[in-house]
This record gives C-alpha cells, structure tokens and sequence, in this order.
C-alpha cells in the first residue's frame, strides 16, 4: 500500500538539504508505549539488536531500561523492518518513543514504503501520530502517521 509518492516527497528526503538523520518521534509516550514498540518488533520478528555502549545485550523489557541510573550510558534499539533499512531507537525519555532513520537507505518508492508501513505500524499499535522532523529541526515534522486517516500524509508542502 503506498502512502506517499516518491517524486511528491523526494525533495524531503535529499540527505545534503534535510540531515542524513531525521528524528522520528511519537510525542506524549509513556513507558508502556515503550514496551508495545518493544513487543511490535518482537512480534514482527523483525531484525533488531540492543546494545549499551559496546555491549549487544538481549531486549529487556522498557521499564527497566527507563529506569537505569542517571549519568549511565544510553542504549539503543537497531530494527531492519527491511533489508538495508534501519531505524535506531534511543530510549532518552519515557515521554517520547524517538528514534532515527537514514535517508542514505530511504531512496526511492519502494523504500518509501517500506518507512512509511514501518511508522503505520508503530503509529496502528499505539493509537498516536508518529512524526518525522528534518535532523535538529524538533517540532516541525515533515510527514507523519495520522490516527485519524490511518495513513502516513505529508505535514507539510514541499
């Protein structure tokens, strides 16, 4: 099923003029939102890998990876809902599931889709909207997954 049409939004997806790293996020999150995002992966079975710094460990459950001391080192999520796509998970705050993709593994329609069906998924099992900001530009999201049209629509013109 395709969301969005490459050439309406490939402007959005130039890495040089948007950041090669655009934040994706699902705003007022909570801890068993975490763990829904943990469980869809699980049950997706898609490739994932969680590590602390150096250290791959296995997935622990969000409360206790939200809960690690202050001054402790921020772990991560790595999920390929596809091949040769990824998006990193940093748990930094219970409040917001945010994560990032690359745009270098995000060209074409076909890869287009591939994100778009990743954030529906995210956005179907949560009920919120997920919203994709250009790289450091919080709070102005680009395209996003709309609850209410369930479908990911562009937030804004190109």
């Amino acid at each position: 099923m395709t969301d969005l049409l490459w050439d309406a939004v490939k402007c959005f997806f130039d890495p040089d003029s948007m950041g090669s790293l655009p934040d994706v996020r699902v705003p007022n999150a909570s801890v068993g939102d975490w763990q829904m995002v943990l469980d869809l992966v699980a049950e997706k079975g898609w490739k994932c890998q969680y590590s602390e710094g150096a250290m791959v460990l296995a997935v622990p459950r969000a409360e206790i990876v939200l809960s690690r001391p202050a001054g402790a080192e921020c772990p991560s999520l790595r999920v390929w809902p596809s091949a040769g796509v990824r998006a990193i998970f940093r748990f930094l705050d219970d409040e917001v599931v945010d994560f990032d993709v690359d745009l270098r593994e995000l060209q074409g329609q076909e890869r287009l889709d591939v994100l778009c069906g990743f954030l529906r998924e995210i956005g179907r099992r949560l009920g919120k909207p997920v919203l994709m900001d250009a790289e450091g530009a919080d709070g102005h999201p680009i395209l996003g997954f709309d609850v209410e049209t369930d479908r990911v629509v562009l937030l804004r013109e190109p």
